[in-house]
């Protein structure tokens, strides 16, 4: 069977191979607003729930995690090791319009979904409008009224 020559593939294949490092701790993340909340969720498969460590600091939040490897290096000979294993890190700086200190983190399937409430004084809210009548013409004649009434009296 011939294998076909497509130079696109083979570039794309050979630097993927070339710039992936044994240590690269990247940590894929997808971030979105709906209503009142941020969402953040990243991915964390083989990661321990016990090794997630998440925190606030300086506005800084830093997502912290740990995945090992499963079998002991000693004694297998690797024929390919895509899977990388270490501490994982990943940073969000937050504005001045999150609420710090409702954060939500929640583990499940492989995933990390962190919740960060929009705070109550940046939520838009619209301002009622009151109104007051002032009859000016009714007092005008009222006053008159009275000082008519006067004049004929004296």
């Amino acid at each position: 069977m011939a294998t076909r020559f497509d130079p696109i593939r083979d570039l794309d294949r050979f630097f993927s191979e070339v710039t992936r490092t044994p240590n690269s701790t990247t940590l894929p993340m997808d971030l979105y607003r709906d209503g009142e909340v941020f969402i953040a969720r990243i991915d964390m498969p083989g990661v321990d729930p016990s090794s997630i460590d998440v925190d606030v600091e300086d506005r800084t939040l830093t997502v912290r995690a740990r995945r090992e490897s499963e079998v002991a290096d000693k004694d297998v000979k690797w024929l390919t090791r895509e899977r990388t294993n270490g501490t994982y890190a990943r940073q969000l700086t937050l504005g001045n319009r999150v609420a710090l200190d409702r954060i939500r983190a929640d583990y499940s399937d492989g995933v990390l979904t962190l919740t960060i409430p929009v705070a109550e004084e940046a939520r838009p809210r619209k301002i009622t409008v009151s109104h007051t009548s002032s009859d000016r013409s009714a007092d005008v004649v009222e006053s008159t009224s009275t000082d008519e009434a006067r004049g004929a009296e004296g």
